[in-house]
């Protein structure tokens, strides 16, 4: 441990190529809370469409503390009157770092589905349990003192001459950070999808200029078309992964599944045991979770001694005789069986629940079906759009002209091409029916039919919550 402090670990990207960090990240990279994300996927459930796409949050963590980096490392060798330090470049290399450390199992299928299921009402983001865990984190590992070695003003903010800094990772005025800059590169490379935007490019070209008395991150107007390539490959994604028709149906799954084993899933906290929902009130228990392993083991293949013991301790049936009912337990003494952590129960427990769905659900009855209306269709609405909604985010953005860098000035996209978007969003619905026998799917033509006419009827009224963009 003591031999870091003597040079810079490198690690060996496959996006950045080698790179460098602090020993104060590498502190932080060594901590359990951070370990966790090894065993989180990036893409959640595009992983069973793209089987490229097994990346996890830790190295995506990695390559935006890099970037980061390298961001605020540019702005200060080319604008040296911003006064910008190291420790400053060392606390936003640590926001980078340490951005995503509050997701949760399969990354946005746990709080964008599970959480909303399981705790409906309840209003919590990963961006909070990202706080929450670096704090604890901090606590645990007694990493203070680390931190006031390296820096000043452990926990302190920078005052309005250096807002610019909080632009770096996540820019809320306009969508353009680091975070974003790693993901494309990273989410193409391993989806097999190109990535028209080159993120060196804008790290070359960035320069701090003064906005109505705030200092903003702008770019050289020559830039205009790879940036609008940027937004454009963010929608990309999304229509072709991230919201790909076949993976927001197996997260929807995912989601059910989680939601039937929630109970029976415990993790251990500071105060007692959280089931998988819960666990969200204690990062002690929260940082136990991770993606459930896929383990897909065939129950023809479990030892004599297992069903054996499942037989006697539990006076259950054998595997191949199970009723759907005792799916969950079968696969909950299993892992008791082998000791394995309830955190790392096979996905074994989605594919056996899914498969309960054909026995629970009515083969005959139309009525059964409307009344079991969750359990038969999916109905999924969502917005593709540039990161703005229907607004164009490079309207928010200002830029600079080689003859006056220290002028910033918006960009009309007429100025750029005539052939960029008009609209800059789109509205998608689907409509899923789980089941595939004749009553089920004539049971999700005419819920469909009705829900749609009121749909339409809804935005020719002005009574949609969104009313614009295109609807397929």
């Amino acid at each position: 441990t003591c031999l870091r402090f003597l040079y810079q670990p490198v690690f060996n990207d496959p996006i950045h190529g080698h790179l460098e960090l602090h020993p104060l990240l590498i502190k932080i990279i060594d901590t359990p809370q951070f370990q966790r994300l090894r065993f989180i996927k990036q893409l959640g459930g595009a992983y069973f469409v793209y089987p490229g796409a097994s990346h996890n949050r830790f190295e995506h963590s990695i390559g935006v503390a890099h970037l980061a980096g390298e961001l605020a490392r540019a702005l200060k060798t080319q604008q040296p009157e911003l006064g910008i330090t190291d420790e400053d470049i060392l606390c936003v290399q640590i926001a980078g770092l340490c951005h995503d450390l509050g997701h949760g199992p399969f990354s946005h299928l746990y709080d964008g589905m599970f959480i909303k299921k399981q705790r409906p009402g309840f209003k919590w983001k990963h961006e909070e349990a990202s706080i929450e865990v670096f704090d604890y984190l901090m606590k645990d590992n007694d990493l203070e003192k680390e931190m006031k070695d390296h820096a000043q003003w452990p926990y302190k903010g920078r005052g309005k001459e250096k807002s610019f800094l909080y632009e770096i990772v996540s820019n809320k005025r306009n969508g353009i950070d680091v975070d974003k800059f790693d993901y494309f590169a990273r989410d193409c490379h391993h989806l097999g999808i190109k990535n028209n935007f080159d993120y060196r490019r804008f790290i070359h070209f960035a320069r701090v200029c003064e906005v109505k008395g705030e200092k903003q991150i702008c770019v050289r107007d020559k830039e205009a078309d790879n940036i609008y390539n940027m937004f454009h490959t963010r929608y990309y994604l999304h229509k072709r992964a991230y919201q790909h028709k076949v993976t927001k149906i197996i997260e929807a799954m995912m989601t059910d599944a989680l939601v039937k084993a929630n109970k029976h899933i415990n993790f251990e906290g500071s105060k007692g045991k959280y089931t998988l929902s819960e666990a969200i009130d204690d990062m002690e228990a929260y940082t136990k979770l991770t993606d459930i392993p896929l383990l897909f083991y065939p129950f023809s293949f479990l030892p004599k001694d297992v069903t054996n013991a499942w037989k006697e301790e539990l006076k259950k049936p054998l595997p191949h005789e199970l009723k759907p009912e005792d799916f969950v337990d079968l696969v909950c003494f299993w892992a008791n069986y082998f000791n394995f952590p309830f955190h790392k129960i096979s996905l074994l427990i989605t594919y056996l629940i899914c498969q309960m769905f054909d026995s629970l659900l009515p083969q005959n009855s139309l009525v059964n079906i409307k009344s079991n209306f969750w359990l038969t269709f999916v109905i999924q609405v969502f917005v593709l759009d540039y990161g703005m909604k229907n607004e164009n985010p490079v309207d928010h953005i200002h830029f600079y002209s080689k003859g006056k860098p220290d002028e910033a000035f918006k960009l009309p996209k007429e100025e750029v091409s005539r052939l960029l978007p008009t609209n800059f969003s789109e509205k998608i619905i689907r409509f899923y029916c789980k089941k595939t026998d004749e009553t089920s799917l004539k049971a999700a033509n005419d819920h469909f039919d009705r829900w749609y006419k009121n749909y339409q009827k809804d935005r020719r009224d002005g009574t949609s919550e969104n009313s614009h963009g295109k609807t397929n």
